[in-house]
């Protein structure tokens, strides 16, 4: 029975962390919710190690319910990452045709264009 205990009460942990690390992304934190991944993966694994035995119908909705949650959680958080990724996407696009426009007005700049510098 402590092996139960001991294992549901990862299985709340877990969910709890993920819950931290859609509040962090939520808010924009993505250093922190990184941070978090860590300890996340650590407690996947110790899960995985000591998984959930045969026991009551109800514990085991219970440990289905705790997965439902989590993996709710886990589909969020990747949504709000695809979004951020999209955004730095985005800047670093912005960055390079800013750039650009400044190398080459940059390679203008000082001199002076007159009409007969076009024909030629």
């Amino acid at each position: 029975m402590n092996d139960f205990i001991s294992s549901l009460n990862e299985w709340y942990a877990l969910h709890a962390l993920s819950q931290t690390m859609l509040d962090l992304a939520h808010s924009g934190q993505w250093d922190e919710l990184i941070e978090q991944e860590v300890k996340y993966v650590q407690l996947v694994e110790a899960i995985a190690n000591n998984p959930i035995a045969q026991s009551s119908q109800r514990s085991q909705e219970e440990a289905k319910a705790l997965l439902d949650m989590i993996l709710a959680n886990e589909n969020q958080i990747k949504g709000l990452l695809n979004s951020r990724l999209s955004e730095l996407r985005d800047l670093i696009d912005q960055s390079g045709r800013q750039k650009s426009l400044n190398n080459t007005y940059g390679f203008l700049s000082g001199n002076v264009l007159t009409p007969s510098d076009l024909n030629q």
